[in-house]
């Protein structure tokens, strides 16, 4: 079974050890420490003085239990530092002793324990100086004679610095890159899983984008399609009164429901063509601009509809402007669907604080009734959703002489700037 990057795969433990091969190195130095203790041992006291059978045993007992604690260094690194300190005056034991200090430095933590590392190391230095320094005052029966008293207090300071300095400075610098590469790879494990997450959240945020890509599409195209088909609606029922009475007025209402249609299949396919464009090739937005067009187009069908501009003209951004167009183009769609033959107006109002639109039907007469065109529910739900995520406001409902007001404010701030535009 195969494992992810940032995942551990767990370690085997055999009691205190994390693998089986540092419980056969401990083992291994154990033994060597007591028969080197048990040697030493008795070699130093037998050359000095007569050391019997049982006394020789006594001494491999003590010196087996003394190796023996390396056994426990990893588990209590204090443990085989204490014993070699309690048997040091009478044993010797260089293994022991080495290997002891070294754990004692590597595993403990040194900043929050580097009173006793220090206390422990400076003890072991002072006994090993002690033991060293009897050593050579005391040859045994050897006939060399012994050097002078500072040779053999220069020697026994520089062979327990060997004994005692250098595995501590060496424990001290493995203990401290264990824990560096220990920070390195919980630090690693958890940058994947920050990335793992941040991936997450990506994809999170690329259905967003999808749903809300899809959503502005299918408004765009209730947009364009409601208002066109509209007004060729509106043009084919014109065209079914008047196809027997007026012919040219007839035909001149098939040539509006053709280019009606035109233009519709036209904003189609530039709505589907953003999907297989880049940004440095869409399409230009409908704008504030284009109004005038807009409401010559619904008083082409039969729709007695009046623009009313005021205001200094101001450019807005293309978001902007699109929202207001499409804000028009819904409550003249609007009108054709449901208030046919009422008084329309359009008002555009430019302001130091934003842009105004809004689109007033009258109430509708009884000469002429609305055409009977379907109606999804949803134009106006997306017109206020298109303005209030631009922060601006949005309103619509029935006024009180019975027609029917949409409003929209878009703010100044998205006023494109005079500097921008020179």
């Amino acid at each position: 079974m195969s494992k992810s990057p940032g995942e551990r795969v767990p370690v085997r433990s055999f009691w205190w050890w994390k693998r089986p091969r540092s419980a056969f190195l401990d083992i291994g130095l154990a033994m060597l420490a007591a028969v080197e203790c048990a040697v030493s041992t008795t070699a130093f006291l037998s050359a000095r003085i007569h050391v019997s059978t049982a006394g020789a045993v006594g001494i491999a007992v003590l010196g087996t239990l003394a190796g023996g604690s390396l056994v426990v260094r990893r588990r209590w690194p204090a443990v085989p530092v204490l014993v070699t300190l309690l048997v040091m005056p009478g044993m010797l034991g260089v293994v022991l002793l080495v290997v002891a200090l070294y754990t004692l430095a590597s595993t403990w933590e040194w900043p929050s324990r580097r009173r006793r590392v220090v206390a422990l190391s400076a003890l072991a230095f002072a006994e090993a100086a002690a033991v060293m320094a009897v050593s050579l005052m005391t040859p045994g029966d050897a006939p060399v004679d012994p050097p002078p008293l500072w040779g053999q207090i220069l020697l026994s300071l520089l062979v327990s610095v060997g004994l005692t300095v250098a595995p501590v400075v060496t424990g001290l610098y493995v203990g401290a890159r264990r824990r560096l590469i220990e920070s390195l790879k919980d630090r690693a494990h958890g940058l994947e899983t920050e990335l793992d997450l941040l991936a997450e959240q990506a994809q999170e945020r690329a259905r967003r984008a999808r749903l809300e890509e899809r959503t502005r599409i299918a408004r765009e195209m209730h947009d364009v399609v409601a208002h066109r088909v509209s007004l060729m609606v509106v043009h084919s029922g014109a065209l079914e009164r008047i196809v027997v009475k007026d012919p040219e007025k007839a035909a001149q209402s098939a040539k509006l429901m053709g280019e009606v249609g035109r233009q519709a299949l036209n904003e189609l396919r530039e709505i589907l063509g953003v999907l297989r464009m880049d940004d440095e090739r869409q399409p230009e937005p409908d704008s504030l601009a284009g109004l005038p067009r807009l409401v010559d187009q619904s008083r082409a069908a039969g729709m007695a509809v009046t623009l009313t501009v005021s205001g200094s003209r101001q450019e807005f951004t293309g978001e902007a402007e699109q929202t207001a167009y499409r804000v028009v183009q819904e409550g003249l769609t609007n009108a054709h669907k449901h208030a046919g033959g009422a008084q329309v107006s359009v008002l555009l109002s430019y302001a130091p604080n934003g842009v105004r639109v809004a689109v007033v039907n009258a109430c509708p007469g009884g000469e002429r009734g609305a055409a009977k065109l379907p109606s999804g529910g949803n134009g106006l739900v997306g017109m206020r959703e298109r303005v209030i995520a631009l922060g601006g406001t949005f309103s619509s409902g029935p006024e009180a002489d019975g027609g029917f007001r949409i409003e929209a404010v878009l703010p100044s701030r998205l006023a494109v700037r005079a500097e921008r535009l020179r």
